[in-house]
């Protein structure tokens, strides 16, 4: 089945699959393009993961305001599938399946898209928001390459393929073994799709209203999507975005290879998004994750759009 009937048969709630209790797929139009966001699943992390730079105690309360455990919780895991024109375009792959990381409730997105009727063998081209292990792992599973179209194009920041040849992980602050995975799965992955990548300097349109752009921060490639039609916008911020950066931007997430430049980086986006109006998605805020940004003072805030049924 292709996206075109799946996306026209799909509730914008989607229905929860054999033992799932939940949804994990929502689908939206901006303009004439489809977008459907799937859940890869979610990532059990430390909280110190969301905060390094401040007091202990300080992010314990905002753990504490958010009803959150204060020790360790679920981060999201998203992926977008996009259909403008004649393309049908996955925006990021999700983690795949590691065994060595013992993290079951992840790595959930080739299942979810058989489930939502999306045919690996439509999607002609990948956008990597950058090239850590839960945005690509999805195409290292067994037996998906062989899945994809032989001419199937993955953009992706050439200053990102160039950082994964010697990664620095000296401005991060992340749990033991993953420095590890992340260097020995970016490796692997350009080793497999060498010859399917198409690098770009700063900005590429991948089909008609769908553009891809570096940002940097994250990680040296690290580049948003923005969907536009008809007056309808959208942009996919990878991880530029974690639930606790609207309050608090200036916070570095554990991830962040360069985290003062990904405090610059978020903070003009969000500014760009309050401005414009335009819709937010990212990988690790709370499924569906498709939502508005308001300015709260010196902040900001999240707005999340009312589920359409």
């Amino acid at each position: 089945m292709n996206l075109d009937t799946s996306l026209a048969n799909t509730s914008h709630a989607g229905g929860p699959g054999p033992n799932e209790l939940v949804p994990s797929r929502y689908a939206l139009q901006v303009g004439d393009i489809d977008v459907l966001v799937v859940s890869d699943g979610v990532l059990p992390l430390p909280t110190a993961m969301l905060a390094h730079n401040i007091d202990p105690a300080v992010r314990a309360t905002w753990l504490k305001d958010m009803f959150l455990p204060p020790d360790a919780y679920d981060w999201a895991l998203n992926v977008v599938v996009v259909r403008s024109g004649d393309r049908t375009i996955l925006v990021d792959a999700g983690l795949g399946l590691d065994p060595d990381l013992h993290l079951p409730r992840a790595g959930q997105l080739i299942k979810r898209l058989e489930a939502a009727g999306i045919d690996l063998a439509s999607v002609t081209d990948v956008v990597l928001t950058h090239m850590h292990m839960d945005h690509i792992g999805g195409l290292l599973v067994d037996g998906v390459k062989e899945r994809l179209r032989p001419d199937l194009r993955i953009h992706v920041a050439a200053a990102e393929v160039k950082f994964w040849e010697a990664p620095d992980f000296s401005h991060v602050s992340m749990p033991p073994g993953f420095p590890d995975a992340l260097r020995s799965t970016a490796k692997r992955f350009v080793k497999e799709y060498r010859s399917q990548l198409r690098p770009f300097e700063e900005e590429y349109e991948v089909a008609p209203g769908v553009v891809v752009t570096r940002t940097g921060g994250h990680t040296p490639g690290h580049s948003v999507v923005r969907v536009a039609s008809g007056g309808d916008r959208l942009t996919f911020a990878g991880d530029l975005v974690f639930a606790v950066g609207f309050e608090h931007p200036e916070w570095y997430n554990g991830f962040e290879h360069d985290p003062e430049e990904s405090a610059r980086v978020r903070i003009s986006l969000l500014r760009e998004l309050a401005e414009t109006g335009g819709l937010l998605v990212a990988t690790h805020l709370p499924f569906p994750s498709v939502g508005h940004v308001a300015v709260d003072g010196d902040a900001f805030r999240w707005v999340p759009v009312f589920w359409d049924y």
